[in-house]
């Protein structure tokens, strides 16, 4: 049996700490506030001379493609996809969402520098650009980093001077550049970082931990320093209670920039895990004759994991499923503008499906994401590219690769590394390389820098179709990752018994929430009229499945340490399987819509991940008596059979059938008739004793607006959003779910209306519109705060129905 050890400890990103810059010697300043924003070129944009008084003024992280207009002119690109099976080009129309991400973007920001800060060290860092980014301090070039996915840093110390500096950055655009939508601008946080010239090294510490056992771990950190002179390191390590439990202290340093490596032994140690993700602390102290120059803050934690080509993944010693799901990086209706509230809503409606792992697909996510995986205890496959340099894309990565590659792979891992939740380099998707007899050669230079950087991880990629297990190209691997095409795992255990598996890419179910298509058989998607798809979880595009062929693949193979799927949330662009008509602006792929409210097969998802008790009827019933006789009903349950009940009438019980993958997950009665009233659901326990029951009814006409809200009460930091769920119900206060209507908003008070959504993939109203239809008896509201604490207030109206109001509190 093949075993690919890792024993690891990680830490974090943010560098900046609460205490005073006198005792750290580093301060760290949020540039959010006041930049100055236009879009087009802008000759000498980056002078300090230049008036830019009449550009707009916008707050970091910003995207300005978002507030479109939505139009299908916009970057619809001719393409064949190969990995799609096609064969001739296809013109599609929202790739990219049909929003105007294309072009030339200038911000520009005032600073000031005080005298006391003259003789200190001060960089810029950008979280990410979107993107071949430019930047200029007092209009000198300092630097440019063109992967809009990359966080970097550049040194300006030797540009500033005391008082008044304008920071400025171009970006731009190129059309056809991106399969989705990429977003536009500073989309990503931007920071100044003051320091002494004796410092930490930006993302300048390595923890990893060689030995773990209950009762020990050692813990081995490599810190680079610069400026270091005559200093000595003073390393602390913190548990999660902040109580200091190890230090060690260097002898004095001779040199100005080396890397110390320095061991410390840390008893009875908390591990991380997916139920307990216990965090650590590491301080880095510089210090110089008995004065601190430096701290810099890390924070880690303790685990072990190996992968092995019998049973997949053991995470601290057992075994671990993954259940995982892949993400883009937009926050839907928000575009790509990171904003924390919204990251971890979608982190939460995950961990209640079961989820428990993350695929950055295809591209360096945003740092807060890894923060959060680290202390809400999801794993992370980190992943890299889309394309090396065989491209997809006109204007892609391709351009990029022989002067990037390198560079940007080891900007992810060095900032990256040290995260408790990051489990695996993923350094592609689906390369073209893949299919070339010397593609293996592109493979192994980009897994030699990432052993490099980190070799205690496996790298990764998701591969697809049988090329590259025979041409020398999978072989470069150290976990192979296959996306879709589950008849090859069977053949490849056969053909390499030693090789580690993971389902890098799964399923690419498609479906719109709330819409039921009666036939509810599983096929290849076909054409709707309405350009909308069944959500009976059975329609899948001709490269994928359902998630029942999905689930039946893992029991089956469980040398595959788990599954990837495509995709957890619907995002913005790749409007498969619509991409040739319009209006579609967003995937059909999310087990969640755009919006954040779970489609049905989140249900199915729940069921199997989760040791929760579930009954989840579909589909609705709203139909037209004299139309429909008979209605498919289809039941996701964890319980292993359950009875039907109409108005009081059996149709009997079912029982789950191993043998047969379409009874094997979902208890299914094909033919109920159709009479408006109540559906039941008895489900019974492995003694054949009723356990629990659910029920749906039929409801009346539309009579009110109903506001509801998980987040009633929220910071009053100008930032943090409020979700609100608007729902469509009757006069007994039953969802109707077949509402379609427009509904206005207004807000008063102390935040502001923010975007709105409905979760319908063909409407293309802008997101910032106070008026918004609810599509199948839904939509959302965000609301945003401002810094002033107090209420604010949304009211929701509608022609001919009753109002909703709903208070939420900032403070």
């Amino acid at each position: 049996m093949k075993k690919y050890l890792v024993v690891i400890a990680l830490i974090g990103l943010f560098i900046g700490c609460s205490v005073s810059k006198e005792e750290l010697g580093r301060q760290v300043v949020d540039l959010k506030k006041g930049w100055k924003f236009t879009k087009g070129e802008v000759e000498n944009g980056e002078t300090v001379q230049l008036d830019d008084s009449q550009w707009e003024t916008v707050n970091v992280p910003h995207d300005w493609a978002i507030y479109g207009p939505f139009d299908s002119k916009n970057d619809a690109q001719s393409k064949k996809v190969v990995a799609d099976g096609e064969k001739n080009k296809k013109l599609r129309l929202g790739r990219t969402a049909g929003l105007p991400y294309m072009g030339i973007g200038w911000y520009r920001k005032s600073f000031e520098l005080a005298e006391n800060n003259a003789d200190k060290k001060l960089n810029v860092e950008f979280d990410g650009a979107m993107s071949h980014a430019k930047v200029y301090v007092n209009g000198n070039f300092v630097g440019e980093w063109p992967y809009g996915y990359t966080s970097f840093s550049f040194d300006i110390s030797d540009f500033v001077k005391v008082g008044k500096n304008v920071l400025a950055v171009r970006l731009q655009n190129k059309p056809q550049s991106s399969r989705w939508y990429p977003g536009a601008g500073l989309y990503r946080n931007v920071r100044l970082l003051t320091t002494n010239k004796a410092h930490v090294k930006h993302w300048g510490t390595n923890i990893t931990t060689p030995q773990v056992s209950e009762k020990m771990a050692e813990v081995k950190i490599k810190t680079t320093l610069i400026g270091s002179d005559k200093c000595t390191l003073l390393t602390e390590i913190y548990n999660s209670s902040n109580l200091l439990i190890a230090k060690k202290e260097s002898e004095p340093i001779v040199g100005n920039e080396l890397e110390l490596e320095q061991s410390l032994p840390v008893e009875n140690p908390q591990l991380w895990s997916i139920e307990s993700p216990v965090i650590y602390t590491v301080l880095s102290k510089v210090i110089r004759e008995g004065e601190i120059l430096d701290v810099y803050e890390s924070s880690f934690g303790i685990r072990s994991f190996t992968f092995t080509s019998d049973d997949g993944l053991h995470l601290n010693g057992k075994r671990l499923q993954v259940q995982g799901v892949c993400m883009h990086h937009d926050l839907g209706p928000l575009g790509a503008a990171v904003n924390i509230s919204a990251l971890h809503r979608q982190l939460v409606i995950l961990k209640g499906m079961g989820c428990n792992a993350i695929r950055t697909s295809h591209n360096s996510p945003t740092p807060e994401l890894l923060s959060m995986c680290d202390t809400m205890g999801f794993l992370v496959m980190d992943e890299a590219f889309d394309e090396w340099k065989k491209g997809k894309n006109k204007n892609g990565y391709t351009h990029l690769w022989d002067d990037w590659a390198e560079k940007d792979l080891m900007a992810l891992i060095h900032r990256d590394r040290n995260h408790p939740s990051v489990f695996m380099w993923s350094v592609g998707n689906e390369i073209l390389e893949q299919f070339t007899d010397d593609g293996w050669k592109r493979a192994k230079f980009i897994v030699d820098i990432a052993h490099r950087e980190d070799n205690t991880r496996p790298v990764t990629i998701g591969m697809n179709r049988e090329a590259p297990a025979e041409n020398n190209f999978a072989v470069q691997f150290d976990l192979k990752g296959w996306n879709y095409h589950t008849h090859l795992y069977p053949w490849l255990k056969e053909e390499h018994p030693d090789w580690c598996f993971i389902a890098s890419e799964t399923q690419s179910t498609v479906s719109s929430r709330g819409y039921f298509d009666l036939d509810a058989v599983p096929r290849k998607h076909y054409e709707r009229e309405n350009l909308q798809c069944s959500d009976y979880g059975l329609d899948y595009c001709n490269w994928s499945n359902t998630p029942d062929v999905g689930f039946a693949m893992l029991d089956d193979n469980p040398h595959v340490a788990g599954e990837f799927v495509w995709t957890g949330f619907d995002y913005l662009g790749e409007p498969s399987p619509y991409n040739l008509q319009w209006p579609t602006k967003n995937s059909y792929f999310g087990i969640v819509d755009l919006c954040g409210f779970p489609k049905s097969i989140y249900y199915l998802y729940k069921a199997r991940w989760t040791k929760e008790n579930v009954l989840h009827i579909l589909p609705h019933w709203n139909w037209d008596q004299s139309q429909v006789k008979t209605v498919p009903v289809h039941v996701f349950t964890n319980f292993n059979s359950a009875e039907l009940f109409v108005n009081g009438k059996s149709y009997g019980v079912r029982t789950k059938n191993p043998k047969e993958v379409y009874e094997r997950y979902r208890l299914v009665w094909k033919d109920v008739n159709y009479e408006p009233g109540e559906v039941k659901l008895v489900a019974f326990d492995e003694n054949g004793k009723p356990a629990m029951e659910n029920s749906i009814k039929t409801a009346s006409e539309p009579y009110a607006l109903q506001l509801v809200s998980q987040y009633s009460k929220i910071k009053a930091d100008g930032e943090s959003l409020s979700f609100v769920e608007v729902n469509v119900v009757d006069k007994e206060g039953n969802f109707c779910p077949t509402a379609n209507l427009p509904i206005q908003f207004s807000v008063e008070g102390a935040g502001t209306f923010h975007v709105a959504g409905n979760g319908n993939s063909t409407d293309i109203t802008p997101f910032q519109s106070h008026v918004r239809n609810c599509f199948n008896g839904k939509c959302l509201v965000m609301l945003q705060s401002s810094e002033k604490a107090g209420t604010i207030s949304l009211t929701a109206t509608a022609d001919q129905l009753k109002s909703a109001k709903l208070e939420v509190v900032t403070n």
